[in-house]
């Protein structure tokens, strides 16, 4: 299945897109599928993007700690919140991507996609597509 980012548009895509919690595996420049970052697309047609570096730090349990179980083995750790808050820039991309809703209830083949066009981060074009096309 592979991962994916978080996409909301406020700009008007149609009612399947817009509002609505969707995702998309073709924001990621390297071709991941993903890394669960959160996008949107405001009433302009800018795609933002949210930052959370510096949000929350890493804390490792060792042996001698008493939240330590030896039976997650590597998995002795928390994420720690900081206090500080998230940032939301326009993330300057310049590519197609494909956005679909996170639910559906319908057939798969019938699955609503749209195709959007940015460049410099900017909506071009967008298209609703079938999984025909």
């Amino acid at each position: 299945m592979g991962m994916f980012d978080y996409f909301r548009s406020s700009y008007d895509l149609g009612s399947q897109f817009t509002n609505v919690e969707c995702q998309t595996k073709d924001i990621e420049e390297y071709g991941i599928g993903g890394s669960l970052s959160h996008l949107w697309l405001d009433p302009s047609g800018y795609l933002w993007c949210g930052d959370y570096a510096g949000t929350s730090t890493l804390e490792i349990y060792e042996k001698d700690d008493p939240r330590y179980d030896p039976v997650r083995h590597f998995l002795n750790y928390e994420w720690i919140r900081t206090g500080a808050k998230g940032k939301w820039h326009v993330h300057p991309i310049t590519r197609y991507c494909v956005i679909y809703p996170a639910q559906w209830d319908g057939k798969w083949e019938d699955w609503p996609r749209c195709r959007l066009h940015f460049r410099s981060g900017k909506l071009i074009d967008f298209m609703e597509i079938t999984r025909n096309d």
